[in-house]
């Protein structure tokens, strides 16, 4: 049979009408390339700058504060907490709310009038060992810059301080400490959210959807009975993962199991919710993976997982910090490295079950209406 034109445009044209009707692989086409070209384009930074720390200088004299004026000067250091105790520092390096503690002994200033070259400690938050690289590589050069100039003495003469690093709850700078822990949320995301939202689609497209509304049961009832057994399944990987980070990779366990545990069951919970409300917005099978998958891209990119989260612009932050993914990397990260308690991660939680909330709210209200 010879080629016909005539066929052959009926054909495109069907193809062409079809793809119109499937609006949802359509807008994929077009949204996952310019997300992408987005993402790596704005918000991906793997030098970054203005990271908060915390001063703790017993003695705020001319020479301390000549240093903590430099180290902010290079763009790397923001001082949010100036007049920090120790105390102070060290729950806010826990918490992950600073990622440098800047200590100024009380007699650095005399010590440097005799001629000598005190020490400086720079403790660093290094579960991320990327994320504080180039500000600790600045330390030396910055510093003795610095008290030449106050000292108002020739590069020659001027003593410069001795820094001192110390590289908290990753001393070697391994990156599997930072990376196998987020590969929980990861994987967790990646797995939950596609199976879930395949669920409902399933029972659409295999007709069995009637049988299941003729059953006396709730549309909450239906949720539950749809997303109960992936949170066991959630449970499940979470404990091959933790179980291969340890045994494989040599990853600390420092903190809670228990409460890893129950951080890693919110998040599955937050996952399924977010997955059944996709099944109610997609037709097909294929349409809520293409859905699932446009989801996934961000979380891998603004979670903190393969970038510093802090390298990243303000815009790319607020986004981040609505993306479930996000708070689990932090709390796994703080429970197995840190030790972190349950005040320390309880932001994380109350994050999580607001997420929970309004993601379950608005399944069942997709759901209702999809029935309507």
């Amino acid at each position: 049979m010879s080629l016909s034109l005539i066929r052959l445009g009926a054909l495109l044209r069907k193809e062409f009408i079809q793809m119109r009707r499937d609006r949802v692989t359509f807008a994929m086409m077009l949204a996952v390339p310019i997300m992408q070209l987005l993402l790596f384009g704005f918000a991906i930074n793997t030098d970054p700058k203005q990271l908060p720390a915390a001063l703790v200088a017993p003695v705020q004299d001319r020479f301390t504060r000549a240093m903590s004026v430099a180290l902010e000067n290079t763009g790397y250091y923001r001082f949010v907490a100036p007049d920090a105790t120790a105390a102070e520092a060290e729950r806010l390096l826990s918490q992950g709310q600073v990622a440098f503690v800047v200590t100024v002994p009380g007699n650095f200033g005399e010590r440097l009038l005799r001629g000598e070259s005190p020490q400086m400690l720079i403790e660093a938050d290094a579960t991320d060992p990327a994320a504080a690289s180039g500000a600790i590589s600045t330390l030396g050069t910055v510093g003795a810059q610095a008290l030449r100039r106050e000292l108002g003495q020739p590069a020659s003469s001027a003593p410069g301080p001795e820094i001192v690093v110390h590289r908290r709850y990753n001393p070697e700078g391994i990156t599997q400490y930072n990376i196998v822990p987020g590969l929980l949320g990861i994987i967790l995301q990646m797995t939950m959210v596609m199976m879930t939202s395949m669920a409902l689609t399933r029972e659409i497209e295999r007709g069995t959807m009637e049988n299941l509304l003729a059953m006396p049961a709730t549309p909450a009832e239906i949720m539950l009975g749809k997303i109960a057994p992936f949170i066991g399944v959630g449970a499940v990987q979470m404990l091959v993962i933790i179980g291969a980070a340890g045994m494989i990779f040599d990853v600390p366990f420092i903190g809670s199991p228990w409460l890893l545990f129950s951080g890693v069951l919110a998040f599955v919970l937050v996952l399924v919710l977010l997955g059944y409300l996709i099944s109610t917005m997609a037709r097909t099978q294929m349409q809520a993976m293409q859905l699932s998958i446009f989801i996934f891209l961000p979380s891998v990119l603004l979670s903190g997982f393969m970038f510093p989260f802090r390298g990243m612009p303000g815009w790319a932050q607020v986004l981040g910090e609505v993306l479930p993914v996000t708070h689990l990397l932090r709390l796994v990260r703080a429970v197995m490295l840190k030790g972190a308690q349950p005040g320390d991660v309880a932001g994380h939680f109350l994050a999580l079950a607001i997420m929970a909330v309004v993601l379950g709210t608005l399944a069942l209200f997709r759901f209702r209406k999809t029935l309507d």
